[in-house]
């Protein structure tokens, strides 16, 4: 019964990714791809039982299946023990799809993707603009895109417009590139006074999260991002990690580098083996502050509109990034 829900769970994955309905040739495909072995005939055994169940429909007899929002739902809820330590596979994942080249500054960088009812968005974007303007964010690059055409991995819906927001993962991805690993310790609140980090409040590990950490603050109204903004002082989202002390140097030059392609994702490096913002390090590590890529859209919630978002959701081209003041024109 166990195998038969992982095999449901990834059929439905591969049609919630879809804008059309697909038929049991291009699933088993698109499955393969994800590393599920599955044969044509076995899909459409699935797709029956699924169909049964109201978790998939016929589009029509020649069109293939779509997921229903049964079917949404149950891709949502569906084997969360599986999804324990999902954060921090999702940070690895993305940081080995990333491939943004600091000399070219071309490539592929992580982001994540929100999604706007039409009728919020220009609001949305007034109450983002001092969060991007006092670089409370990864990035000021952003892609913003209509209902019917695709982000990365995902299919923007109807009645939405999204935005994407740099990922500080972005950092993971260039640091493995260049050599140095690291470690992802968690997410969480950034107490900040007078425009500087003062300590950590409130923590999530990723290792025992089976969501990004700054979903869970926002959702909570934990943030206080457009105080921060305007007296510099209050609570943002924040990441949390480390590298070796041997690899120090070089991270600066990357860091450095990183910066001058308008990824500002780095708020502060610490000193070798002394704890960061309150946070303790074993001997010889460096620990490294990563400001949150959700700052601004906790903005957004904070002023009272919903946003659905997609924390570490995908990667694309850096190349079509635009500077937020572009799409506020």
């Amino acid at each position: 019964m166990q195998e038969v829900q992982r095999k449901t769970f990834a059929i439905l994955k591969v049609l919630a990714n879809s804008s059309e309905p697909l038929g049991s040739i291009v699933i088993a495909r698109r499955l393969e791809d994800l590393g599920v072995d599955l044969g044509e005939r076995a899909v459409r055994y699935h797709l029956k039982l699924m169909d049964e169940q109201g978790l998939t429909r016929l589009a029509g007899r020649r069109d293939g299946r779509v997921i229903t929002e049964l079917g949404m739902t149950e891709l949502k809820h569906a084997l969360v023990k599986d999804k324990v330590g999902f954060a921090i596979s999702r940070i690895e994942l993305l940081a080995f799809r990333t491939t943004f080249d600091l000399e070219k500054r071309a490539g592929l960088i992580p982001v994540n993707v929100s999604f706007f009812k039409q009728r919020d968005f220009q609001k949305a974007l007034r109450i983002m603009k001092p969060v991007f303007a006092k670089r409370l964010c990864v990035s000021n690059l952003v892609l913003a895109a209509g209902a019917g055409s695709k982000m990365g991995d995902l299919v923007i819906p109807d009645g939405t417009i999204a935005l994407a927001t740099v990922c500080s993962i972005v950092v993971n991805g260039t640091l493995l590139k260049a050599g140095i690993p690291m470690n992802s310790k968690f997410g969480g609140l950034l107490q900040m006074h007078d425009h500087k980090p003062l300590r950590f409040i409130e923590l999530i590990h990723y290792d025992g999260c089976s969501l990004d950490p700054s979903e869970i603050f926002i959702k909570a109204r934990m943030t206080s991002v457009l105080q921060v903004a305007g007296n510099g002082s209050g609570n943002i989202l924040a990441n949390f990690r480390e590298i070796p002390s041997v690899c120090r140097p070089v991270a600066h030059e990357v860091i450095t580098k990183m910066a001058k392609a308008r990824l500002n994702g780095v708020l502060q490096v610490g000193n070798v083996s002394e704890p960061l913002c309150e946070v303790p390090l074993e001997l010889n590590r460096v620990g490294m502050i990563l400001i949150g890529g959700l700052n601004p859209i906790a903005a957004v919630e904070e002023s009272g509109i919903h946003v659905e978002t997609h924390a570490m959701s995908t990667v694309v081209d850096y190349k079509n990034l635009v500077e937020f003041e572009e799409i506020c024109e």
